[in-house]
């Protein structure tokens, strides 16, 4: 998101929060309804107003009752009102991608709610690989919502999660994402949505808050060597659309039923995403059937027009966007132009009816149109709700099981704080604060530092070494000196928001400025373990540290949040077994120096000698991999039961059937259906403490269609005593979990040995005809 001036939000943002932090905003306490039939009884006598009838007959009938000048005020996030019709000014805008945020219009914070919880940011929440969790994080977030709408601070329309694919280390906005893997952001984004948009009561139909999966699609360049969001146009090939971008939307429209998708700034093969309608019309709710509406990034057909100039007028951009499937416009594009466009018979009534449709049945769904909402199911929520003590112990939790132990040498971690009678911490991140929240963030309930998380557990020692995150002239000395005389030392450091963001991409991934030398000294003279700290969006290039063996143990804690530095003493301390793992890859800047970040294809190139791009494709070395984490304790797996043959059936007469040269054969589901098998793996926690781990189950297809080298098919997360046991189980769908996208993007289940991969345990399954 961003408003047309492109060089303002940054410290639009940074002013907002330092507003918002200093001064309360004071605010009706009233929430914004329709059909107020209390103070206007005539809203009686019409039908959009009365709850009993079906949502379908509701909306045609008010959309039937509006001008055209009426409905264009309800394709762009500021709405107007229509006041004889009893309906308000609405505010569409409004952000809750890890927690009620301030970014957007359509949310404040007051003496009333001074501020919501705040949980880590998405990345590090997706390193829990916890999908219950997930949908854990939406209920709480979706009751703060509603209980800040109830006084007239929010909205009820959220445009979160942002479920893009980390394609590349150096994105800004990776922070904000589930990672690289399409399975772990597609279960992601559908837990997520499912929290914030399912109803206590059951009510299938109806919305507790509307949340929206973006940005749509093959986003993931802002701001890299000059190179703008506003005007990239994203090459992608079929098959990486169909088997890398495409499916976290699909499966946020399909699994979640998530009420908006936001379509991006970017281009796709030569065409706007917000203008093209084989993308919106055709897939979104052609293919998909998306229940809902779909809604552009911000000033998105401003760009089009003036920075893309794919149209020669403002009016055919507004009919381009409008003709092709895009309902509302958050800016005021549409406001300014859908008029004489209609004017112009570029585009017609007819269609802004069925857009502002699509819109008013989202907002009849969440009760907007029922009347007090103090009469509805969360009437009763108000700012007792938010920040409640259960929320704020729920944000801590998450960043525990979030953290990802990526170095232990043995005898470093975890400390025992009875035996450190010093403790040296060290880093600019030691007592960062905001820096922990990450971007999209709001006001949060309170914050707890990695400085105080670990003086509530030791003495310390504390010693900045860097101005900031960028590090220009690391205090080396100072540092040295605590590091020497403390029984231990914990170094926090890493970057924020003045490093990777959005509008703002790396071109090193290695820790900014002079961190290095500050870790390396420092690690030099220290007589104790040495614990590096890593506080970051995206990876970094940190080899110097793993092949340290003065630097005893590498943790890396994301944007942890407004617990995190609590969470952080919890692990360092042993209090709580890490058990989180990367959900991306972690390169080395060597990637970065001769990777074009543009080239958007996620399969190697021998020929070129382009590496390709996750774990999924690349080939190249790697700092940490995917799914790398450590714990306290150690898991051990042993395989009880799996098939070694799966045979798929064919119709007679095909072509298979007669030839030995198939490689693979289409995923269609006549032949699909009851095509699953079922792996059952015991899992044994071998260690001597109580820890949580999860259990990955990857397949490596046979080698046709450029397949993945290695694909995750599922996973799970338990929970074992120390010496405890416990059973997983793998409902493995053939044609879904073991299928490939061929090179024209259709699905095909490669015939061959399939390497299932669960550990260090391996077993074949031959899928054969």
């Amino acid at each position: 998101m961003a408003p047309a001036n492109h060089s303002v939000f940054p410290f639009f943002t940074i002013l907002c929060f330092l507003l918002l932090s200093s001064r309360p905003v004071f605010a009706q306490t009233k929430p914004v309804y329709a059909c107020d039939v209390s103070n206007n009884p005539g809203l009686k006598n019409l039908s959009f107003c009365d709850p009993s009838l079906g949502l379908q007959a509701r909306v045609s009938d008010l959309v039937s009752r509006m001008t055209l000048k009426e409905k264009i005020g309800w394709l762009v996030n500021s709405a107007s009102g229509v006041t004889r019709l009893g309906i308000p000014n609405y505010e569409w805008w409004s952000e809750a991608l890890h927690g009620v945020s301030f970014t957007g219009p359509g949310t404040k914070f007051s003496s009333l709610v001074p501020g919501a919880t705040s949980f880590p940011q998405v990345l590090l929440t997706a390193a829990t690989f916890n999908e219950s969790l997930f949908e854990t994080i939406g209920k709480v977030v979706s009751t703060e919502a509603r209980a800040m709408y109830n006084v007239g601070l929010a909205g009820l329309t959220f445009w979160s999660p942002n479920i893009n694919i980390f394609r590349d280390p150096r994105w800004g906005r990776g922070q904000e994402t589930p990672g690289e893997d399409p399975v772990l952001s597609s279960k992601y984004g559908a837990a997520y949505v499912r929290g914030l948009q399912q109803r206590d009561d059951g009510d299938k139909d109806r919305l507790k808050v509307a949340a929206c999966c973006k940005h749509y699609t093959a986003y993931d360049v802002d701001n890299w060597k000059g190179i703008q969001r506003y005007s990239f146009n994203a090459v992608v090939t079929q098959q990486d659309m169909d088997d890398t971008f495409q499916p976290p939307f699909k499966s946020c429209v399909l699994d979640g039923n998530v009420a908006s998708v936001m379509c991006s700034y970017n281009q796709v093969n030569g065409k706007p995403t917000c203008g093209d309608p084989d993308l919106l019309a055709g897939v979104i709710r052609g293919q998909w059937k998306l229940n809902g509406y779909i809604v552009s990034d911000c000033d998105s057909l401003n760009e089009m027009f003036n920075a893309q100039h794919y149209t020669k007028t403002p009016e055919e951009t507004a009919a381009l966007a409008v003709n092709s499937g895009l309902d509302l416009n958050c800016g005021s594009f549409l406001s300014k132009y859908a008029q004489t466009a209609v004017d112009r018979g570029l585009l017609n009534e007819t269609t802004i009816s069925k857009a502002v449709s699509n819109n008013f049945a989202t907002m009849m769904r969440l009760g907007f149109f029922d009347g007090n909402p103090s009469n509805q199911l969360y009437g009763n929520l108000g700012p007792k709700d938010v920040c409640t003590a259960a929320n704020q112990e729920l944000a801590r939790e998450v960043a525990r099981q979030g953290i990802v132990l990526l170095k232990n040498t043995e005898g470093s971690l975890p400390l025992s704080p009875a035996s450190i009678k010093s403790l040296a911490v060290i880093g600019p991140n030691a007592v960062a604060t905001h820096t922990m929240l990450g971007n999209y963030e709001g006001t949060p309930c309170k914050y707890t530092s990695p400085l105080q998380g670990l003086n509530a557990s030791v003495a310390t020692v504390y010693q900045q070494g860097c101005a900031d995150t960028k590090c220009v002239t690391a205090q080396v000395d100072a540092a040295k000196k605590i590091a020497a005389a403390a029984d231990a030392v914990v170094l926090v450091m890493g970057s924020d928001q003045s490093i990777e963001a959005e509008s703002l991409d790396r071109v090193n991934i290695t820790l900014p400025g002079q961190q290095r030398l500050l870790i390396s000294e420092v690690a030099k003279d220290a007589k104790g373990p040495v614990i590096l700290v890593i506080m970051s969006g995206g990876g970094m290039d940190v080899q110097f540290a793993k092949d340290d063996p003065k630097i005893t143990s590498i943790m890396w804690v994301g944007f942890p949040g407004e617990a995190g530095g609590g969470a952080i003493a919890d692990v360092i301390f042993g209090s709580y077994n890490p058990s989180g793992r990367l959900p991306m890859t972690w390169y080395p800047q060597s990637f970065a120096d001769t990777v074009n970040m543009t080239d958007m294809h996620m399969r190697p190139n021998p020929a070129t000698g382009y590496p390709g791009r996750t774990y999924r494709f690349y080939k190249g070395p790697t700092v940490f991999s995917f799914g790398d984490g450590l714990g306290y304790s150690e898991f051990s797996h042993k395989l009880v039961k799996a098939p070694k043959v799966m045979s798929v059936p064919l119709e007679e007469g095909h072509v298979c059937l007669s030839s030995s040269i198939c490689k693979s054969i289409e995923a269609v589901e006549e032949r699909c259906n009851s095509l699953g098998f079922s792996i059952r793996l015991s899992v044994k926690n071998v260690g001597e403490m109580r820890g949580s781990h999860t259990v990955f189950l990857f397949s490596s297809p046979p080698q046709v269609h450029n397949a993945p080298q290695k694909q995750l098919v599922g996973f799970q997360k338990l929970d074992l005593e120390a010496k405890g046991e416990g059973v997983v189980r793998f409902d493995v769908d053939v044609c879904k979990h073991l299928s490939v996208v061929d090179e024209n993007g259709g699905r095909k289940v490669a015939l061959g040995d399939h390497v299932l991969h669960v550990g260090n345990v391996k077993h074949l399954v031959n899928v054969r005809i």
